[in-house]
């Protein structure tokens, strides 16, 4: 039975199977916000390290009254499979220990299946609409493709249609760092001290993508961090500029609160995320897709840049709208941007209400 206290709650699978064929028993976290009906459960999707308390992470934008409307809407949020807020991943025990380098790799279509079987379990069938960003998009994106029966409209926020080169590329060195860190052990470290300084430095290199230019250069230029000198006579690593600092806080902060392992089992996810694959190319399947599509950008994304939207735009069988996100901050605006993302959610939603019942 569906809670929705907010309170964290779990849904457990007694035999969930990869795509690839690799069948294992998982748990899905989820939290839930609002009264349930059949016809107003909106499902949301969070980004690569986000969770499942949606109301903490996009505060301003869930809640009564507000563009998630708790007195209107049934909101629900999951953790992903492969996480560490609650989910089974890599650093969950069973019987014979940690699944580590054990635990299998995932898809974005193998997050989306585990969900919507958890989704069954607590008697959800009918999504009145999917919103996610980043890599909360591509589940959007998925949901809409595996699911069509479910899903009455999604929107699809940060993304792209499949990962790039230069995505796979820029999230590979990522996961190299981490691999290389000596504490790492193949994956299975977590009897002993984790690998955090390459999962510090998978962060400073994903932060990076994740703000704009103009905003990191605004904020910091070549100032140096109080009380520090990067322009000494030697190198010194305790000698910082300014960004130094603030992407070694970052790091710090990730390592607080997010698994090593996870990271690289949902970075890979979104490595192999291509929803033209086995669908007959990348244009023919989103021209397949029947669900009412709401397209959002930003127009400062270095990770996602703003014509990758524009393409799922151009290319979606049921465009439902598309909408820009004008801002400094970058990829992370759809976070941090409440005062937009309510008017884009609020328009959204609107649309979606006037859908008729079937797709």
């Amino acid at each position: 039975m569906l809670d929705t206290t907010g309170t964290l709650q779990h849904v457990d699978l007694d035999n969930f199977t990869t795509e690839a064929g690799i069948s294992l028993p998982v748990r899905i976290a989820y939290q839930a916000w609002g009264t349930y009906r059949a016809d107003n459960v909106v499902l949301v999707e969070h980004a690569l390290t986000g969770d499942s308390d949606a109301a903490t992470w996009w505060e301003g934008l869930i809640g009564p009254g507000l563009a998630l409307d708790t007195d209107r809407y049934c909101v629900v949020c999951t953790n992903a499979l492969g996480g560490c807020k609650g989910s089974t991943g890599p650093s969950s025990e069973r019987p014979n220990g940690f699944w580590g380098s054990q635990f299998p790799a995932l898809s974005i279509r193998d997050l989306v299946h585990a969900e919507a079987q958890a989704l069954s379990a607590l008697g959800i069938e009918q999504l009145h609409a999917v919103v996610g960003g980043s890599m909360g998009g591509a589940r959007a994106l998925e949901w809409a493709a595996l699911y069509p029966q479910r899903v009455h409209a999604a929107a699809v926020i940060a993304v792209s249609a499949r990962a790039s080169a230069w995505q796979i590329g820029i999230q590979s060195a990522q996961i190299a760092a981490i691999e290389q860190d000596p504490a790492w052990r193949g994956g299975d470290y977590y009897r002993y001290a984790a690998p955090i300084e390459g999962l510090k430095t998978a962060r400073r290199i994903a932060h990076l993508t994740y703000r704009g230019e103009l905003e990191i250069d605004e904020r910091f230029g070549t100032d140096a961090q109080p009380g520090e000198n990067p322009l000494g006579p030697y190198r010194n690593p305790n000698q910082r500029f300014a960004v130094q600092s603030y992407l070694d806080y970052q790091g710090n902060k990730l390592c607080e609160r997010f698994d090593a392992g996870s990271y690289v089992i949902l970075t890979e996810a979104l490595n192999r995320h291509d929803i033209g694959r086995d669908r007959g190319g990348l244009n023919k399947a989103l021209a397949s897709i029947e669900v009412p599509i709401f397209v959002v950008g930003i127009d400062t994304d270095i990770l996602y840049p703003y014509h990758q939207q524009e393409h799922i735009s151009r290319n979606v069988g049921n465009l439902l709208g598309m909408a820009k996100v004008s801002s400094p901050v970058g990829h992370d605006a759809f976070l941090t941007e409440t005062r937009q993302m309510d008017r884009i959610l609020r328009r959204f939603l609107t649309l979606a209400a006037d859908l008729p019942a079937e797709n």
